[in-house]
């Protein structure tokens, strides 16, 4: 029992640190989108992993060189399919806000991670009871998306007008929910990475930490490869006072470290809840992600001039979200 309750707190510390770490972006000063993002990902996909991976992998090196090259290949190249689902996700948090854009991201993500891979490995099963309700979260999930876009739309004033930005934003955050999942592909290609380490003296439950680091450092070449991209193209690297650096770099790593240190968490508290981690777990997670993500969205003021109708399909569509989560993740436990 005890277990257990430590594991739930775990899964519940580690989506808050996720659901706000976007947050110290809106904080940095005077620099572009590119900037802050290029340090972010420093951070949260190079020197936090790498740390991890040092601290609880024994033998890190022989690891790595008793696993196949086919094998790190395959993760590295799903790593560098999230990252541009990863680009997207920062693109479409900056055209849409916390709220909107986590809410529409993780969802998608989720009900994608759960049926790609089961139309690909097992296609037998999307006509099965549990094939049926992971098509069925999808489209509950393709609900939330429309009744938050109806909200965003008139959070922006008008449904129809003022509405390109929107809608470019939308857009992004839906083609990041598609590419993200790629992550969850990384993972299971790269098993045999986890199975070395466990092997080597790593506990079962970290071992994962070190196929996670070989994923987001490829996803990383994408992110930093399209930030430095951007920071020429734009001639942005020197913009911003040098009085603003030690406090936007303070933000910056504090992103690295809530986006790693959650994802970490969550590891740690699924397996202290046993069978449950895998299904109730991760929908505990995902929804709480995406409630405290709204929650940072409110309190900075991005609904501030929105009118009722706008928080009306704001909540219908939360609430279609949670549900679609809920009925993927119960798909998921009857594995």
């Amino acid at each position: 029992m005890d277990s257990f309750w430590i594991g739930l707190l775990a899964v519940i510390g580690g989506a808050a640190m996720q659901g706000s770490f976007a947050l110290p972006q809106k904080f940095v000063r005077g620099w572009p989108w590119e900037k802050s993002w290029l340090f972010y990902s420093i951070a949260g996909m190079i020197l936090f992993p790498w740390l991890l991976v040092a601290l609880v992998i024994p033998n890190a090196g022989e690891v790595y060189s008793n696993v196949s090259g086919k094998v790190l290949l395959s993760t590295a190249l799903f790593g560098m399919g999230w990252g541009v689902g990863s680009v997207l996700f920062g693109l479409g948090l900056a055209a849409v806000g916390l709220a909107l854009g986590f809410a529409i991201i993780i969802s998608m993500t989720a009900a994608m991670g759960a049926l790609v891979p089961m139309a690909v490995l097992h296609p037998e099963e999307l006509m099965s009871f549990r094939g049926a309700l992971v098509i069925a979260g999808l489209l509950v999930v393709i609900i939330g998306v429309a009744l938050c876009s109806r909200a965003g739309a008139l959070k922006e004033g008008s449904a129809s007008s003022g509405g390109g930005n929107f809608t470019r934003g939308l857009i992004i955050c839906i083609a990041s929910g598609v590419m993200s999942p790629m992550l969850n592909f990384g993972f299971a290609f790269g098993s045999p990475i986890a199975d070395e380490a466990a092997r080597l003296g790593a506990d079962r439950a970290n071992a994962s930490i070190a196929i996670f680091a070989v994923a987001i450092s490829a996803g990383f070449l994408v992110n930093a490869g399209y930030c430095l991209y951007l920071l020429a193209r734009n001639n942005t690297w020197s913009k911003g006072l040098p009085s603003d650096r030690p406090h936007n770099l303070l933000c910056t790593l504090a992103m690295g470290f809530l986006w790693l240190f959650g994802f970490f968490l969550y590891g740690l508290g699924a397996t202290g809840l046993g069978e449950l981690g895998a299904s109730v777990g991760w929908a505990i997670f995902m929804t709480t992600m995406v409630m405290v993500a709204n929650l940072w969205g409110l309190l900075t003021g991005e609904w501030k001039n929105a009118d009722k109708r706008a928080f009306r399909y704001l909540g219908a569509g939360l609430a279609a979200m949670i549900a679609a989560l809920v009925v993927i993740a119960y798909a998921g436990a009857l594995a």
